[in-house]
């Protein structure tokens, strides 16, 4: 028998996903999947390794030693997100240098929240209530994702994440119920981080030129609207818990829907910030090139290690 021609492949692909049988490494796949793949999840993780940034400004000013020991796991939960996702691109063929290259060129981006400042103390909690909570409302279906290693990946790292955002909703209670100072922070910071993380979910559906192809592949299980509903539609309740007050003037529970209807994001700053205009764009780039330049040694030394250790095994066997 011949080997298959390109449109019986791509039938028998699409039948797995519209089965949903899980496609691994070595399955046939079409090229633009793998490159969407490619491009998704090594994104994702960048985002990750970056998120770090904003909360690692405020490591050495946590209000106690409690607070400091929680951050610190925070943040390295990141970086073990990141390293699971940039283990998995590289399972479809990706290189993680050239990825992290393509990150430090400012050709791949990161999500957009990140390139906002932590300003203050209610900001971490902001960061893990809010930013947080819409990551995992957009990477819970990502378990459901038709690529197994990306997949099985987002398992953990939707576990840690709910950690993270109940770790963030509590520093915004306790603000929320402090001292007038305290309280006046928590606002002020929910009404910075509230727009920008509505944005997180990227452009709206009619914008957006991969959606419909990556939920035909179901490598996306709902669309960002439909996401971004969702997160408006869980997060504004846990607001009113608190007493804090959303930043939207638009903001209303419509009876007919069972929705919020909620005001227009500002686009205009939207794609400011994902062409590099943010106001910490430059910043976030210039740390996370330091970051890999300084850490060369340490690359270097493992790279020298593991040779060693291989021609060890080398001689070993010759003998």
């Amino acid at each position: 028998m011949g080997e298959k021609d390109l449109e019986t492949l791509e039938r028998e692909f699409q039948e797995k996903v519209d089965n949903e049988i899980k496609i691994e490494p070595k399955d046939w796949m079409p090229d633009a999947y793998r490159q969407t793949l490619i491009r998704q999840i090594s994104q994702h993780a960048h985002s990750e390794i970056v998120g770090q940034l904003p909360e690692g400004n405020w490591v050495t000013r946590a209000p106690n030693l409690r607070r400091k020991a929680v951050l610190l796991a925070k943040i390295q939960d990141e970086a073990g997100h990141g390293l699971y996702l940039y283990s998995a691109v590289e399972t479809l063929g990706a290189d993680r240098e050239d990825t992290i290259d393509d990150l430090h060129s400012g050709k791949a981006k990161y999500s957009s929240i990140f390139n906002y400042p932590s300003l203050t103390w209610a900001d971490m909690g902001m960061i893990g209530w809010l930013v947080d909570g819409a990551a995992i409302m957009n990477q819970v279906p990502l378990c459901r994702c038709s690529y197994g290693p990306y997949a099985r990946a987002m398992v953990r790292v939707c576990k840690e994440e709910s950690f993270h955002q109940r770790q963030g909703f509590e520093i915004v209670a306790e603000l929320a119920k402090g001292t007038p100072e305290q309280r006046e922070m928590a606002q002020e910071s929910l009404n910075r981080w509230w727009w920008p993380s509505l944005m997180m979910f990227g452009p709206n559906d009619a914008d957006s030129k991969h959606t419909e192809q990556s939920m035909n592949w179901k490598i996306k299980r709902h669309t960002n609207d439909e996401l971004r509903q969702m997160f408006v539609d869980v997060t504004v309740p846990q607001a009113e818990q608190i007493g804090l007050k959303v930043p939207d003037k638009d903001l209303k529970f419509n009876e007919e829907t069972g929705h919020y209807d909620f005001g227009e994001i500002n686009w205009d700053e939207f794609w400011q910030v994902v062409k590099g205009h943010g106001m910490c764009n430059k910043e976030r780039i210039s740390a996370r090139k330091n970051a890999w330049e300084n850490g060369k040694w340490v690359r270097d030394a493992a790279v020298a290690y593991a040779e060693k250790q291989a021609d060890k095994q080398d001689v070993k066997e010759a003998v």
